[in-house]
C-alpha cells in the first residue's frame, strides 16, 4: 500500500468554498489503475485558517506515479492554479509507504 497526502491551509473566509470546490470535482480517480480510495480530511483550525489533507490510498508507489503523469491527472488538476488565492502558501506533499496494515 502506498499513501500520499496533500496538506492545505485554507485561509478560514474560502474554507466553505475550498470543500465545495473538492465536493463538486471529477477527480477521475476512479478509472485510474492501482487506486484504492480517497478522503478529504478537515484538520486543526488555527486563528489565520483551517488545515486540510487530501488522503489518496494506491496499491503501490508504481500505480501513483502513472498517475501523475497520465491524462487523468491532468484533467483533474487543470483548474488548480485558480483556486491558489484560498491557501495560505502551497500544498505539502507528502508520500507513505505501508510498513503494517491491519484490517
Amino acid at each position: 500500500m502506498y499513501l500520499t497526502m496533500n496538506r492545505f491551509k485554507v485561509t478560514k473566509s474560502e474554507a466553505d468554498a475550498f470543500e465545495a470546490l473538492w465536493k463538486n470535482r471529477d477527480s477521475h480517480l476512479n478509472s485510474v489503475e492501482g487506486f484504492r480510495s480517497f478522503a478529504l480530511l478537515k484538520g486543526p483550525e488555527a486563528e489565520d485558517h483551517i488545515v486540510y489533507a487530501s488522503h489518496t490510498v494506491w496499491a503501490d508507489e508504481a500505480s501513483f506515479l502513472n498517475w501523475t503523469k497520465s491524462e487523468a491527472f491532468r484533467a483533474a488538476h487543470g483548474g488548480a492554479k485558480s483556486s491558489g488565492h484560498m491557501y495560505l502558501g502551497p500544498p505539502e506533499l507528502e508520500l507513505f509507504e505501508a510498513v503494517q496494515v491491519l484490517e
